[in-house]
This record gives structure tokens, C-alpha cells and sequence, in this order.
């Protein structure tokens, strides 16, 4: 059986999406029931050198929906700007990128597929097809910051299993 590039992007990103939206949701229950500063939560960083929360959760959606977007227009690069945001704007930013995703179809992914896309970050720049950025870039990318973003909110106390950080699994129907 063949794989489609909607199959192993487009359905990879949506069980990441969804299952960020619950673990968010889980932490905004948490820390409104224990009274803890959300300020405090996006401004959170494993290590000192490494960004905060928010940037964790932003690359969420930047490595899925904006992914795509990026494919779409052959050019991903991302904005390194770090803005101000609240857990819920965070929150209603990877609720957004999963409506975003949710909207694509196998057709419009498929037909991407050997298609330009370039990588630009200042200087930087990394040619790839779309296959490769979506797969050896963004997905890789995805499950890092994802990762990171589950592991702030246990550390903050949050009490997430790995269920959580997985999703829900595409069973056979």
C-alpha cells in the first residue's frame, strides 16, 4: 500500500494539532483551579537559553498550517519576532491551525508533491521539494516544539500522560 503525502503530513499534523488543543485546554483548567499565573506559564523555558513557551506552542502551528502555507507559496520563512500573547491567545492560535489543516484536502496536499519550496531565515537559505520540507523539516520541528510545550506544562504541575501528548490514534474503521 502507498502512503500519500496527505497521509503522512497533512493527518500527522492534525492528531498533533488536536492533541495540543487538549493538553492546552487541560493546563488552562489546571492553572485556573490552582491559581497560578498564566504570565507566568508563557513566559516559562526549560533551560535559560532556550525560548519560552510561547514560542513552543507559536511553532506549533508555524510547522503545520503555516508549513502548508508555506508550500503552497514555494517560500517558508518564518517571522522571528516574538510577540506578547496569553496562554488563550495561544490557545485560540492552535485551535486556529488545526481549523486551518482540518480544511485541507488529500487533492489539493497530493498534487504538492515534488513541487519548490525554499527555507529562508536570514542568510540562511535551504532549498527542498515539498515532500522533503514537510517531512525532514517541519515534522521533525512539530514533534520537537510539541514536545517542549507538553513538557513546561508538567513541570508546571500539570497532570498530562502520554495519551495526551499523542492524541487520538487513526484506528482502522
Amino acid at each position: 500500500m502507498a502512503i500519500s503525502l496527505y497521509d503522512a503530513t497533512v493527518a500527522s499534523f492534525a492528531q498533533s494539532l488536536n492533541a495540543a488543543v487538549g493538553f492546552l485546554d487541560k493546563g488552562l483548567a489546571h492553572f485556573t483551579a490552582n491559581g497560578v499565573d498564566l504570565k507566568e506559564v508563557v513566559d516559562t523555558r526549560l533551560f535559560p537559553n532556550m525560548l519560552p513557551f510561547t514560542f513552543q506552542v507559536l511553532s506549533i502551528a508555524h510547522h503545520t498550517a503555516g508549513a502548508v502555507a508555506g508550500v503552497r507559496k514555494g517560500m517558508f520563512s518564518p517571522d522571528a519576532t516574538l510577540p506578547s500573547l496569553t496562554y488563550q491567545d495561544l490557545q485560540k492560535v492552535v485551535a486556529d491551525a488545526a481549523a486551518e489543516i482540518a480544511a485541507c484536502t488529500p487533492d489539493e496536499i497530493n498534487a504538492l508533491e515534488g513541487k519548490d519550496v525554499l527555507f529562508a531565515f536570514g542568510e540562511m537559505k535551504m532549498p527542498f521539494t515539498a515532500e522533503g520540507f514537510l517531512l525532514s523539516f517541519s515534522l521533525p520541528n512539530l514533534h520537537f516544539h510539541a514536545t517542549t510545550a507538553y513538557d513546561i506544562l508538567r513541570i508546571k504541575g500539570v497532570p498530562l500522560g502520554k495519551r495526551d501528548y499523542m492524541g487520538r490514534p487513526r484506528l482502522k474503521a
